[in-house]
C-alpha cells in the first residue's frame, strides 16, 4: 500500500512538474520529494517521471497512474472532510425563506450549488410573505431570507445584490396611464399607491410607496395590501397602482392589470439577508453559491 505522503508527493509533482515548487507546496525539502518519488518508482518497478536538467515530465506509466489515482485520492479526502465536518458539527440543514415563483426557481439552483460546496448540508426552502420572513429570521426559524432591497434594519445584514431588474408600475388595465408605453415617476402623482402594512420595514415602504415624486409632488396613499395577491387585486379593481420588478409580468399576468416600465426609476434589487448574531460558514457558503450561479461574484 502507498503511504499518504507518497501519494501527495506523486500527485503534486504530476501537476507542478517541478521538484522545487512541489516541495514548497507540500512544505518539505526538495530532497524529500526526490527520495519519495525514487522510492515509489522502485516499488512500481519503472520510472514515473522523465527528468532532465531543465524539465520534469511524467512517463506514459506515470501519467496513467496519476489519472487513475487522483479521483480515488480526492474521494478519500472528501470522505475525511465529511467525517470531520460531522465530528465538529459542521453538517446540518440551512433554512431559507422566500416568496414567489421567480425566487423559488432561482433558489432551487442555488441550493444545488450549495450542496456541492458543503456536501454534508441540505438547504430547505420555505415560502412566506415579507413580514413573516423577517419575523422567522428574527425568531431563528430560518437562517436566510431572500427579499427585495432596501431592508435597513439594525439586526439584519443584507448580502450583496444578486438580482437587479427594471422597475415597473402595475396599473389598472383601464387606467389612462396603462395606454402609454411607459410611465414616469412624476406621473405617479395622479394615482394612489397601494399602502404596505406598518409591520413592513420603513426603508422598504419608503422605496416602494414613496409619499412624493422626485420633484416633490404628493402621491396619494391607497388602500392597504399585505400580500402580492392582495396588492394586485386592489390594482385590478382600479383602486391603486403599485411599483414592482419586471419579473411580475411573467409570473403574475392578470387581465385586469397592466405592467408598464417606470422610466427613470432605480431598478428593483434582490439579495439574501441573515441575522447579525447568526452568521455561519453555511450562510456564507449559500451567499457564495448564489453569487457563483448568478455570476455576481467579485
Amino acid at each position: 500500500m502507498l503511504e499518504r505522503h507518497e501519494i501527495e508527493a506523486f500527485l503534486a509533482l504530476s501537476e507542478e512538474l517541478h521538484f522545487g515548487r512541489t516541495a514548497e507546496r507540500l512544505h518539505v525539502s526538495t530532497a524529500r520529494i526526490s527520495q519519495t518519488v525514487r522510492k515509489l518508482e522502485r516499488r512500481v518497478g519503472a520510472p514515473l517521471f522523465a527528468r532532465t536538467s531543465r524539465r520534469v515530465e511524467p512517463t506514459a506509466l506515470g501519467a496513467q497512474l496519476a489519472q487513475e489515482l487522483r479521483p480515488a485520492w480526492e474521494a478519500v479526502g472528501a470522505a475525511v472532510r465529511r467525517a470531520a465536518d460531522a465530528g465538529h458539527g459542521r453538517t446540518g440543514t440551512l433554512r431559507v425563506a422566500f416568496a414567489g415563483p421567480a425566487a423559488g426557481q432561482l433558489l432551487i439552483g442555488v441550493a444545488e450549488r450549495f450542496r456541492e460546496r458543503l456536501p454534508g448540508w441540505e438547504a430547505t426552502l420555505r415560502e412566506a410573505e415579507l413580514v413573516d420572513r423577517i419575523r422567522l429570521l428574527r425568531a431563528g426559524e430560518v437562517d436566510l431570507v431572500f427579499a427585495e432591497y432596501p431592508l435597513r434594519e439594525p439586526d439584519l445584514v443584507p448580502g450583496p445584490v444578486l438580482v437587479s431588474e427594471p422597475r415597473m408600475i402595475a396599473l389598472p388595465a383601464g387606467h389612462p396611464l396603462a395606454q402609454q408605453d411607459a410611465v414616469t415617476p412624476e406621473e405617479l402623482a395622479g394615482i394612489p399607491l397601494v399602502r404596505l402594512p406598518a409591520a413592513v420595514p420603513e426603508s422598504f415602504r419608503a422605496d416602494r410607496t414613496p409619499a412624493r415624486t422626485p420633484a416633490g409632488r404628493p402621491i396619494p396613499s391607497g388602500p392597504e395590501g399585505g400580500t402580492l395577491n392582495e396588492i394586485l387585486t386592489l390594482v385590478g379593481a382600479g383602486r391603486a397602482a403599485f411599483p414592482l420588478g419586471a419579473q411580475a409580468r411573467r409570473y403574475h399576468p392578470r387581465p385586469d392589470v397592466t405592467y408598464r416600465p417606470l422610466t427613470g426609476a432605480p431598478p428593483v434589487r434582490w439579495g439574501l439577508l441573515h441575522h447579525r448574531d447568526r452568521a455561519t460558514h453555511a450562510t456564507e457558503a449559500f451567499h457564495h453559491a448564489a453569487q457563483d450561479l448568478l455570476g455576481t461574484a467579485d
